[in-house]
């Protein structure tokens, strides 16, 4: 296996480097965490500018209006775009990295002409309508309920934990459409306009502060049957080509801060003395060989993604996210550590990543439910009773 870069792909970093340090000197001031507004605004602005520059959908296939790139130059713009501390997709993670590839891969010529260009030139936002109150871990006992009615659903339930509603355009949102079949067999997947009439959506504190997520109540919301990405009643199928996406690749970037985010720790117990502690060191030390491993493998997940048909992840990346969810949360663990009394300052950005990090054992499924992929679909073991 040659693991050298090839030219073109050295031409490609030293040109990515040349116009990171260009533009990002001249972008704005990063808005308040609590401006969501501003904060739309800022994330949609630099997708704006990637796309303008041609580094919009590098992970998209060309057929979805992404740019052909390798998987190699996909792994080569997260690292630069992250060592050059660029901005995140932020509020549109949901469009670019989940709705954007599932309909990419299974939605309609007309559906991906009419939702994928908007993401990609930072024109539209999604978010995520799929956890229910009663439907979190167990998610295909989901209740929202979308009856028929000629062209159109008439859709009636609530969701939960709706990533950045308050600012979406659409949402991607898994309903009940035939409440007789086994729960597994009666979703859809829909793409639902957020201006359309008896859409509520109320926002939600998490213990950082932020209000990122928000709880979504639909009152006989009408969506057009031609809005439905994948068969009626099969919208779980598609839902696992959403969630492969969601574990599989669109983490990929975190990886590579929490590297960097690593050596910074490093520096810091050097700097206040904690370098000494030899218990200490062994966890950095440990900690730095299995973000090496989780990097690997997201090289692995990422080319395995780009060479399969529609570019879906394999189960493979419930891997990724089972340990990636607790090597997270140890390494801020850690952090607390190395900070001392100033890991209760909520001013010190590691604090607030760490609050973030308790969640990832529960984000985008559970380690419990990664543990039974892993060992159902992976392994071979059979079902629990």
């Amino acid at each position: 296996m040659d693991l050298t870069y090839t030219q073109e792909e050295q031409d490609f970093r030293a040109h990515l480097r040349e116009w990171l340090a260009k533009v990002l000197p001249e972008l704005p001031a990063r808005p308040s965490p609590d401006d969501w507004p501003g904060r739309r605004a800022y994330d949609l602005g630099w997708q704006r500018r990637l796309y303008e520059a041609g580094y919009a959908g590098l992970h998209w296939p060309v057929d979805a209006g992404g740019r052909g790139a390798t998987p190699t130059q996909h792994l080569i713009f997260l690292e630069e775009t992250e060592r050059a501390g660029a901005p995140y997709v932020g509020a549109n993670f949901v469009g670019l990295l989940h709705a954007g590839p599932t309909i990419a891969a299974e939605g309609t010529a007309a559906q991906r002409a009419r939702w994928l260009p908007p993401v990609l030139r930072g024109d539209e936002v999604w978010c995520q309508g799929f956890s229910e109150p009663d439907a979190g871990s167990d998610l295909a006992s989901l209740r929202t309920r979308a009856v028929r009615d000629g062209d159109d659903y008439v859709i009636t339930g609530s969701k939960i934990w709706t990533s950045h509603a308050e600012v979406a355009d659409w949402c991607e949102l898994l309903v009940r459409t035939d409440p007789a079949a086994p729960k597994h067999r009666g979703i859809s997947w829909l793409a639902m306009p957020m201006d359309a009439p008896g859409v509520t959506v109320r926002p939600l504190r998490t213990l950082a502060g932020s209000t990122e997520f928000a709880q979504m109540f639909l009152d006989e919301v009408r969506v057009p049957v031609a809005d439905r990405v994948g068969a009626e009643n099969d919208g779980w199928r598609v839902t696992m080509v959403t969630l492969s996406f969601e574990r599989g690749t669109a983490f990929v970037g975190e990886v590579v801060a929490c590297r960097r985010t690593l050596g910074e720790l490093a520096r810091t117990a050097k700097a206040n003395g904690r370098w000494d502690d030899p218990v200490l060191r062994r966890r950095l030390g440990r900690l730095y060989g299995e973000f090496g491993a989780l990097w690997r493998l997201t090289q692995w997940n990422v080319s395995e993604a780009e060479r399969s048909a529609g570019g879906v992840p394999g189960i493979g990346g419930s891997v990724f996210k089972l340990a990636y969810s607790h090597a997270r949360q140890e390494l801020y663990d850690t952090a607390a550590e190395v900070l001392g009394a100033e890991s209760l300052d909520l001013e010190e950005g590691w604090v607030l990543d760490r609050l973030s990090s308790l969640s990832y054992t529960i984000a985008a499924g559970t380690s419990q439910i990664q543990r039974n992929i892993v060992a159902e679909r992976i392994l071979g073991l059979p079902k629990g009773r």
